[in-house]
């Protein structure tokens, strides 16, 4: 029936174990077959299969228990593989012999291997080298320092310890090796977390990714010098030939893989995904030259991330691989990387080993760390960063991760390190990046610099002063309703208009968010990035034609992350002094409101985090008919429901600026409570107040009605809406928000509406009936002034601000 035979040896600072020969079967029939006594596990597919459910489910696990303390996820994922290694439940015999029998190890570490590769593969796709040219005065002060400070603490702690370290620690190779390790800012983690912690588009969150480029780049080079060192410790020979190897093969991923790389995008259609041949065959290439890179003794997962770096990143090549690899490789292959790792990692062996085998290489660990912390601090506060947001850059630019995960690897294989060293490298990384994450999160709060306590409302514009409108657009499709509401908006030379048209675009197959003013000539080749751009500019300008006296365009563009993106709209709401942003949404056919496939959904939901940061009022324009042009009319209808309440007199305001427009009809409908019980007092004064000056401000308009409705309760309310839209047709309905002078006004509806959280009760119901005509619903929401917020001299900027 053919038996093999075989023996593993496993050394470490313990000593050499010699494992029992171990005779297994080449073929057993039915092997899925408990009923006859077998075993699952013996088989090889069987212990990948439970290697990934105990790994998800134990990181899955950590991580929800683990969230209310602000942990990230790579430190879940670590701690699962460590709690499944020998370290705790491997130490049971019964757990290894029924879970990860002898014959895993072998699946374990080249599954995790490859794992890891894919997952830097992936990391470097998302980089943007472009940053290195793009990149200020700032980020290299602060990445010189960080980088060659800590080199030289380290390497000073290092030599000076030497004469106590073991014959593999002592060499120079090795301790430059551990030095660089500490001293170097890796990009994969740095992405990861900070994508996690919603601070991709924060000023520190750009500004640390533009310096971790820089660091990676000056690292990638010490480390190839460095392992020349490590050759040379064999002879002079190999030291020249691996120079010229890592030349060769640099020079053939910059000047040959990147022109093919340019080549598919230049042959792929505008607008269209990367054809399915190519980008099996840069996978493909991604474990050739990983194969390659390991063949001239650089480390395994170097030519994966090599090959991702010289793939141009963002559409069409890098979203359409980030796309089509991520999940699996995150969520899939990934885990098995941190169950290697964990059974790599065996704490006992740290206990085993004596103190003075270890505290010289604990000495590089905390020195290394220390000055990295410091003098990333100093750096950050002399480019001119507050002591908060120097401390915050120094801990995120201290990050370990994966990438760091792979050198200590890597030096067991080059025998630098052994098992307690290893060990004790993965705990201080599980240490540190359990203190930072939370920390981090704690001192930098993104939306503080754009909370303001000063008055940004239309209501509270002057009347010769100009409105400030910022207008996202996330799609060409929103074209049509958003001209259209500038253009009845009526700017006029005594009340001109500053409009900022900020084109919206999902963050995909890249990891820095890009920011630019399109004022900015020197920038016209990013503007490749932004495909419906073209479309939006020439809109736009013609709707400016003719109105140059009384309409100030600017126009800008971002990428980012969908959970980032409210940031970037309150942050340049906040720069341009706006009084209020316009968010476009659409009615699809089945009647629901299109905001979760445009803006996200639930709390990470771009319209419900502006609606709670922005620093001046919100109107959402929801688009009922479906329009690919703008329409053709002498004459347009308005109504306003106001209900009461603070959004409700920004709706007003608002509209009295439209009802200055000739074209425009306007009917205005006040709801009155029956009896008056349960009346907000002070709004009521205050709606009094509003409704009083914007009667006298338009009494001799005869284009302008006013009605006031007495209802019991929300039936009430709903039936006197549903008669209003029998009785006319109006092109669009007004309403704001919330409704705060009285609840029965809204008695029973609650459970009438789905997306009242983004556009209240009354705004849903009219956006989402088809008994209410209408071409397009706008809901405001007044500004929601900040307990402690900055005064008006906030300077707080975009960065990096292209400009």
């Amino acid at each position: 029936m053919g038996i093999t035979t075989g023996a593993k040896f496993q050394t470490s600072n313990r000593g050499t174990a010699a494992y029992p020969l171990m005779c297994y079967r080449s073929q057993v029939s039915n092997p899925y077959s408990i009923f006859y006594g077998g075993k699952p596990v013996k088989f090889s597919f069987n212990v990948i299969l439970v290697s990934l459910i105990l790994t998800i489910l134990f990181s899955r696990s950590l991580h929800f228990l683990l969230k209310p303390l602000r942990q990230c996820r790579f430190v879940s994922q670590l701690l699962g593989g460590i709690i499944l290694g020998p370290s705790l439940m491997a130490q049971s015999p019964m757990f290894v012999s029924m879970v990860f029998p002898l014959t895993s190890d072998f699946l374990l570490k080249n599954l995790g291997i490859m794992g890891l590769m894919l997952f830097l593969f992936v990391s470097g796709v998302k980089m943007d080298m472009g940053l290195l040219k793009r990149s200020g005065k700032k980020q290299l002060c602060i990445a010189l320092p960080s980088v060659f400070i800590p080199l030289a603490v380290a390497s000073i702690v290092g030599f000076s310890t030497r004469k106590s370290m073991d014959a593999d620690l002592q060499k120079v190779a090795s301790i430059e090796a551990i030095a660089l390790s500490l001293s170097v800012t890796a990009f994969p983690i740095h992405y990861t977390l900070l994508e996690e912690l919603n601070l991709l588009s924060s000023e520190v969150g750009n500004m640390a990714m533009s310096t971790t480029i820089i660091s990676d780049t000056i690292a990638l080079n010490f480390m190839v010098a460095f392992g020349a060192m490590k050759q040379n410790e064999v002879s002079l020979h190999n030291a020249i030939l691996y120079m010229i190897s890592s030349v060769v093969f640099t020079a053939f991923l910059a000047i040959v893989v990147r022109r093919l790389m340019l080549w598919i995008i230049q042959n792929t259609t505008d607008g269209e995904p990367v054809d399915q041949f190519y980008v099996i065959v840069i996978f493909l290439s991604a474990f050739v030259l990983g194969f390659i890179t390991d063949m001239i003794d650089l480390a395994i997962c170097i030519g994966s991330f090599w090959l991702g770096m010289v793939i141009p990143d963002g559409p069409p090549l890098g979203a359409t691989l980030v796309e089509k690899s991520e999940t699996i490789i995150m969520e899939i292959i990934l885990p098995c990387s941190f169950t290697y790792i964990g059974f790599s990692t065996d704490f006992y062996a740290m206990k085993e080993a004596s103190w003075s085998a270890l505290s010289p290489l604990l000495g590089l660990f905390i020195s290394g760390y220390l000055s990295k912390v410091i003098s990333t601090m100093l750096a950050s506060k002399m480019v001119g960063l507050s002591w908060r947001d120097s401390f915050a850059m120094g801990l995120i630019l201290s990050m370990r991760g994966h990438a760091e995960l792979i050198l200590y690897v890597h030096w067991v294989d080059k025998d630098i390190i052994g098992v307690p060293g290893f060990s004790m490298m993965v705990f201080g990384t599980v240490i540190l990046m359990g203190i930072h994450a939370p920390l981090i999160s704690i001192l930098y709060d993104p939306s503080k610099p754009y909370m303001v306590n000063q008055r940004r409302t239309i209501q509270h514009t002057a009347p010769n002063d100009y409105l400030r409108i910022l207008v996202c657009i996330k799609d060409k499709r929103h074209l049509p309703s958003l001209v259209n509401l500038l253009q009845v908006s009526y700017p006029t030379v005594q009340n001109p208009f500053s409009i900022h048209v900020f084109h919206l675009v999902e963050l995909i197959g890249r990891a820095n968010p890009l920011f630019i003013d399109h004022q900015n000539q020197e920038l016209k080749e990013l503007v490749t990035r932004f495909p419906d751009w073209g479309t939006i500019h020439h809109a736009l300008n013609l709707y400016q034609e003719g109105k140059e006296d009384c309409v100030d365009l600017q126009f800008l563009s971002t990428s980012t992350t969908k959970a980032t993106m409210y940031q970037d709209v309150c942050k340049l709401a906040l720069i341009s002094k706006s009084v209020i942003i316009i968010l476009p949404l659409e009615k699809k056919y089945d009647g629901e409101i299109a905001t979760t496939e445009e803006w996200g959904g639930g709390n990470q939901s771009v319209i419900i985090q502006v609606l709670e940061n922005a620093p001046c009022s919100v109107g959402l324009l929801v688009e009922k008919a479906e329009r690919w042009q703008l329409p053709q009319k002498a004459s347009f209808s308005f109504i306003v429901l106001f209900l009461g309440g603070p959004d409700s007199r920004e709706a007003l305001s608002y509209s009295s600026r439209m009802a200055e427009n000739p074209r425009v009809s306007l009917t205005v409908i006040r709801f009155l409570s029956g009896d008056n019980e349960g009346d907000d007092e002070l709004q009521k004064k205050m709606d009094d107040g509003v409704m009083t000056s914007f009667w006298v401000q338009n009494e001799g308009n005869d284009r302008v009605s006013y009605r006031e409705l007495v209802v019991r309760n929300g039936a009430d309310t709903v039936a006197a809406i549903l008669e209003m839209a029998k009785e006319n047709y109006y092109d669009m309905w007004i309403v704001g928000r919330k409704q705060e002078i009285n609840p029965s006004l809204l008695e029973g509806l609650s459970t009438w509406t789905e997306n009242q959280e983004e556009l209240g009760i009354i705004g849903d119901y009219v956006s989402s009936a088809d008994s209410v005509n209408g071409d397009s619903v706008l809901v405001i929401q007044k500004q929601v002034l900040s307990a402690k917020g900055p005064n008006n001299k906030t300077t707080s900027t975009i960065a990096p601000v292209l400009r």
